[in-house]
């Protein structure tokens, strides 16, 4: 067993020192393509994070008609205050939705309007994002309500473009990953090339297939390894240096999970990429 493991080491570094322009270019592809991955996966998962603060920030805005009684007033606000579908709310008189419309509205605008024909509002936050359309509907017929407003069409774009950007990441991730393994593979067909000599001999003096196999097996492990290692450092140099919005930035638990799952595919693909490899180009 011993001498099994010195000659699998022996063989390996021997393989990987004898076509290191190779091996370097390997490394540096696999480094590469999982930078790009460990980014996409970091990038998706600031936009599902960034998705989940923004709908947080979701609100619903009951707007009551500008004479509505206040039984209609106190009606409305007691069904909002025990509905389960709505966390809070906090109501706006006339005189306050006034104020701001001076300060959204142009002056030509604004001018125009007085306190008695401004509305009362409760500004809602739904306790789910998604209930914001049900809060709608919901108190829409209600008497002394005159509208019920909801960002409902920037909810639905947000979270179309945060799809978009998941499956175009997964499909980047995917791209890159079966380029890696390609160049690994023809990294190791190269390294049998070289050697097909000496492994007829082997053959013809006894050795077991996976006695034959085992260095090239551990080479590319080797050649994955490294490549995830390095784009490791790369990913977590993104996280450290690049600037990005609160709502973007992520914690040290989410860069931690994105290196391991660089590390862990750097090695599958370094494995599976050498054991296709073999299994084409080794007749063993």
């Amino acid at each position: 067993m011993r001498v099994y493991f010195r000659y699998a080491f022996k063989e390996t570094f021997s393989n990987l020192w004898r076509n290191r322009m190779m091996t370097i270019a390997a490394v540096l592809c696999v480094a590469v393509s999982l930078s790009l991955v460990g980014s996409a996966l970091l990038l998706k998962q600031s936009a599902a994070q960034a998705s989940v603060l923004w709908q947080q920030g979701t609100r619903v805005t009951v707007w009551m008609q500008p004479t509505a009684s206040a039984s209609e007033i106190t009606s409305v606000r007691s069904q909002l205050t025990s509905s389960p579908i709505v966390k809070n709310c906090v109501f706006y008189t006339q005189a306050q939705d006034l104020a701001e419309a001076k300060k959204l509205l142009p002056v030509n605008e604004w001018s125009v309007l007085s306190v008695s024909t401004m509305p009362t509002s409760f500004r809602c936050t739904p306790t789910v994002p998604s209930d914001a359309f049900l809060v709608q509907n919901t108190y829409q017929p209600l008497p002394g309500v005159y509208q019920v407003t909801t960002p409902g069409s920037q909810i639905r774009e947000m979270n179309k473009v945060i799809r978009v950007l998941q499956i175009v990441f997964l499909a980047l991730a995917a791209v890159l990953l079966l380029s890696a393994s390609v160049l690994i593979l023809n990294t190791i067909r190269m390294a049998i090339f070289a050697r097909r000599r000496e492994v007829s001999v082997m053959k013809l003096v006894g050795a077991t297939n996976w006695f034959i196999r085992i260095p090239y097996i551990t080479e590319g492990f080797i050649q994955g390894l490294m490549g995830a290692i390095v784009a490791a450092l790369a990913v977590t140099a993104l996280h450290t240096w690049y600037p990005l919005h609160n709502e973007f930035q992520l914690n040290t638990s989410a860069l931690i999970g994105t290196n391991a799952v660089v590390l862990i595919v750097g090695v599958v693909i370094g494995s599976v990429g050498s054991a296709i490899a073999i299994r084409r180009f080794l007749d063993v």
